[in-house]
């Protein structure tokens, strides 16, 4: 691995932890476009290499952060983690027969609906009351 490789992944990384800290987004939003346009690694690697780096306890400090502010729920977090599981396995199964372009669409245009959405809610919030 160049030096140059290690600098992208350093980069991908601290910007994919600090966005997960501060919103709590999935590193995906940050980690498989970067290791595609940045990295070179096709989609199908992207993602699994995000997958892989979510096996990982990765974010233990952001949630230690958020647990210490009494703002982790829980029995949430539970049932959605046991059904993360189940989802990713048959997740990645469909991905997998699909080519990889089309993936790479469906991620962006998943990616470009909520984007919208957040940014008309945020919008709406900040004119308003706010949260």
């Amino acid at each position: 691995m160049t030096i140059q490789t290690v600098l992208i992944l350093f980069s991908i990384g601290i910007s994919a932890g600090m966005l997960s800290g501060f919103v709590g987004v999935g590193g995906g939003i940050i980690i498989v476009p970067g290791l595609v346009f940045l990295a070179g690694l096709s989609q199908h690697e992207a993602q699994g290499t995000s997958l892989f780096i979510l096996s990982m306890p990765v974010v233990l400090l952001g949630v230690m952060n958020y647990w210490k502010s009494g703002d982790v729920n829980w029995k949430y977090g539970l049932v959605i983690a046991l059904t993360f599981f189940i989802g990713a396995y048959f997740g990645s199964k469909l991905s997998l027969k699909l080519q990889p372009g089309m993936v790479k669409f469906l991620f962006g245009l998943l990616m470009a609906v909520v984007s919208v959405k957040l940014i008309l809610s945020g919008y709406t919030s900040i004119t308003s009351d706010g949260d």
